[in-house]
């Protein structure tokens, strides 16, 4: 059991925090896809230009089965399990010579929370997308998203995949999510600035021009002050 002052948590009970977290944030996210796909089809028109090389064709896949195959694992075996980590996923845990118990289980519960805060900024991002949602290529009518977390990063629902990577890693005290977030890295370092986005864009005449002069404002891609 985990006793935090007078209050006793058992480790199931920790573990089903997370499951709940997690599964409410694939939720969400859902939700969001489901509101703003129908929007985008129906105002801006279907996807018109797709990426033509395998690496353009094969970034989006990678980098989402990178991100949500931690997570999905670890609902399904965690919960299979009685809510226990199974021995083969505690192999896999973070240090647990720096923490006492208590503290890794405030850290787990912090990290839960500031998950959920991090979701909903998501949706905000999503609602500032709008009608130009798309999981690659560009719509039959274009425009160049400018306003709230776009006016920060470039690709602000990249940036908060690879936070939430981070939280994951905290929330299951497991390193999978932060493997993940060393491919998810390496794959949006590959993605963003060939034709799997960036240089579509930039190869649209509707929008070129309006879109250069936003990555002289918004230099950031989807790392302020780094990338």
């Amino acid at each position: 059991m985990y006793s935090i002052t007078s209050l006793t948590i058992l480790p199931q009970v920790v573990e089903g925090l997370v499951v709940l977290t997690t599964l409410w944030c694939f939720q969400y996210v859902i939700s969001c896809v489901r509101t703003v796909a129908p929007i985008a089809a129906a105002e801006s028109g279907a996807i018109r230009t797709m990426p033509t090389t395998f690496i353009g064709k094969a970034v989006t896949p990678i980098h989402g089965l990178a991100a949500y195959f931690p997570s999905t694992i670890y609902v399904l075996c965690v919960t299979g399990n009685l809510f226990t980590q199974p021995a083969w996923m505690q192999r896999m845990s973070l240090p647990n010579d720096y923490f006492q118990y208590e503290t890794k289980v405030v850290l787990r519960i912090a990290a839960c929370v500031l998950s959920v805060v991090l979701t909903r900024f998501i949706g905000r991002a999503y609602m500032h997308i709008g009608n130009q949602w798309h999981l690659i290529g560009r719509r039959e009518k274009p425009r160049v998203v400018q306003t709230g977390p776009y006016a920060v990063v470039r690709h602000p629902l990249y940036t908060n995949m690879l936070m939430h990577q981070v939280l994951l890693g905290v929330m299951f005290w497991s390193s999978a999510p932060l493997f993940s977030f060393g491919i998810i890295s390496g794959v949006l370092a590959v993605k963003i600035p060939i034709e799997a986005s960036e240089a579509l864009i930039m190869e649209d005449s509707a929008v070129a021009a309006e879109y250069r002069a936003y990555m002289k404002r918004v230099p950031a891609r989807a790392i302020p002050f780094l990338w």
